[in-house]
């Protein structure tokens, strides 16, 4: 059996020559009826396509023992390539010849001279053989519905011509077993990434060459090392909005970035493609491998020094984060341009994401929410980049940590103006106690308290009693007149979305004492939203620190203007709302 030059190609399906070996640690065959339609229809689509575009299939991984392969993985598409030949050969008997290739079950006895014939009455014998009578049904049911001789032959010409496997090819003197790798590949249903066929291609053997084979030994420590240090959540968490769950290799955030793949992309191994067209098209064939990876190397280590310039990081950071601009559309704006020009572009971007056309005061969190959720996320970086001997960098690893893939920042009100949805219980016993400690931190109402302390103790008081205390209780924790700017952005900070419904519907004081208690045990507070409830924007003249009323709004939207002034047309002038 003629032996693959390297380990890694992609090669055409009428190339597929030799004997496949499935051992018994593998399932047998199961594809159904849809897996093989979809195969079919994919393939016979290429009719409608243009013609440079082919079709790719899934990697087939064999361990190459010099007699014969080892099937890995790619046992169900190679088995289903089989029966389309098998079909096609006992159709058109003297038009089309049998597969070039032969296919051996372990652990089913005759399995190789049962698909040489595929006799239907023997479909009972194993379940393997009734899975592989059904797929040739479905295939020639399939052809059936068509023109039969011209699907035929369009069918065939792609197999030579568009339709092609990642072939992965080891040596069995590798010393790898199979069993292992299977399960690699299999068990854990972890397949082989576009990053991983790509450290393949680079590893592949050429030549005997000893500065070949250093040369290979370079690349795979520092690819191993840009792996590591991508593996640092903090570095990641700047780069993209991405869970790490969604890279198997987070090295593929570099391979994507350079291949230009689109979000979108439904080709899985698009990126593969890319760098293996690269290595075709390299100019000196010899150092492909150098030329290639110098690419990688040096867009890593742009990506890096972004990271630790303090400037960069909050700014690319923001833009990231805000996800209006992608990690591509500012690595593209970057290239050739000099720092101080990149820095005004970055400055515009930002500039553009915030931008709304009209007072920032007059923004609503019912009509403006992602509006002022941007803007209020710029606050707290630039906030946090402005601070003098760059003491702090904005953790955006902490920020973009998710709870069962969802997001645990959003707006909220600094202060409650009202508890709207407590009608649960447990939530109306909760908001009850936290605002009878409020009340008694500011000596307040004791008649009061005592009712709240008696409804706590009361299994059969009645909602319309707790919405009764709920309003006593806003009145005195609450300034006149603050809410008619209950929903501008002069009453909004980004807190945590977990908390449950009694607090995200109290009062200022209840809300700032909970601050204080998260950050004494270490949790994660925006900056600016720690600052609101310390009242460090507030002037310290006549200051009251149980209430937010309208000296502290003022203060608060004056110190967003302050900070982000660079990026804004003009003050925010706070409107008042119209009442309902």
């Amino acid at each position: 059996m003629e032996r693959a030059k390297t380990p890694l190609d992609l090669k055409p399906v009428s190339e597929i020559k030799g004997t496949f070996f499935v051992p018994s640690y593998q399932r047998g065959y199961r594809w159904g009826r849809d897996e093989v339609e979809l195969l079919l229809n994919d393939i016979y689509g290429l009719m409608d396509a243009e013609k440079e575009q082919e079709y790719c299939l899934q990697p087939i991984v064999v361990i190459n023992d010099g007699e014969k392969y080892e099937l890995i993985d790619g046992q169900q598409r190679l088995t289903t390539i089989y029966l389309i030949y098998m079909y096609l050969y006992k159709s058109f008997q003297g038009f089309f010849t049998k597969p070039d290739f032969s296919l051996i079950y372990q652990n089913r006895n005759g399995s190789k001279a049962f698909l040489e014939e595929i006799d239907l009455t023997r479909a009972t014998e194993y379940i393997d053989f009734w899975f592989m009578c059904e797929a040739y049904k479905t295939i020639d049911r399939w052809f059936s519905a068509r023109d039969k001789q011209m699907a035929a032959i369009k069918i065939l010409e792609f197999f030579k011509s568009k339709v092609k496997v990642i072939w992965y090819e080891i040596d069995s003197g590798l010393g790898m077993d199979g069993n292992a790798l299977f399960t690699r590949l299999n068990i854990g249903k972890i397949p082989l990434t576009s990053a991983e066929l790509v450290k393949a291609m680079f590893l592949c053997k050429e030549s005997e060459s000893e500065l070949e084979v250093q040369k290979q030994q370079e690349i795979a420590l520092q690819w191993d090392n840009i792996e590591k240090e991508l593996h640092d959540d903090s570095l990641w968490s700047f780069l993209t909005n991405h869970d790490s769950a969604d890279y198997q290799t987070r090295i593929d955030l570099v391979l994507d970035l350079i291949s230009n793949k689109a979000d979108n992309e439904k080709e899985k191994y698009a990126t593969f493609f890319y760098f293996d067209q690269q290595r075709k098209n390299a100019k000196d064939k010899k150092e492909w491998r150098t030329e290639i990876w110098r690419k990688i190397e040096h867009t890593f280590l742009v990506l890096k020094d972004w990271y630790e310039d303090h400037d960069y990081y909050h700014k690319i950071g923001f833009l990231i984060a805000s996800e209006e601009v992608t990690l591509r559309t500012i690595y593209e704006d970057s290239i050739n341009k000099t720092k101080s020009d990149f820095q005004k572009s970055l400055n515009e971007r930002i500039k553009n994401v915030i931008h709304i056309g009209k007072n920032y005061g007059e923004l609503s969190y019912e009509h403006d929410y992602e509006a002022i959720y941007r803007l209020l996320l710029l606050f707290n970086i630039e906030s946090v980049r402005k601070i003098d001997h760059k003491a702090q960098r904005f953790p955006f690893d902490q920020f973009k940590k998710t709870e069962d893939g969802k997001v645990v920042w959003s707006l909220e009100h600094i202060h409650a103006q009202q508890s709207e949805g407590l009608n649960d219980r447990k939530q109306q016993k909760e908001w009850i106690a936290n605002h009878i400690k409020a009340l008694n931190t500011i000596g307040g109402n004791p008649l009061l308290v005592d009712r709240m302390e008696a409804f706590l103790q009361d299994d059969a008081a009645r909602k319309e009693d707790f919405i009764k205390l709920q309003q006593e209780t806003m009145d005195l924790l609450s300034e006149r007149g603050g809410v008619d700017y209950k929903h501008t952005i002069a009453n909004l900070a980004l807190l945590n979305n977990r908390d449950n419904a009694a607090l995200n519907n109290s009062v200022f004081a209840v809300k700032r004492d909970l601050i204080i208690e998260m950050d004494r045990a270490g949790q994660f507070i925006p900056f600016c939203t720690k600052m609101v409830f310390l009242k460090y924007y507030s002037s310290s003249e006549g200051n009251q620190l149980h209430f937010w009323g309208q000296k502290d709004r003022e203060a608060y939207v004056a110190k967003i203007y302050e900070t982000l002034k660079e990026y804004m047309s003009e003050p925010i002038l706070l409107v008042r709302e119209e009442r309902q």
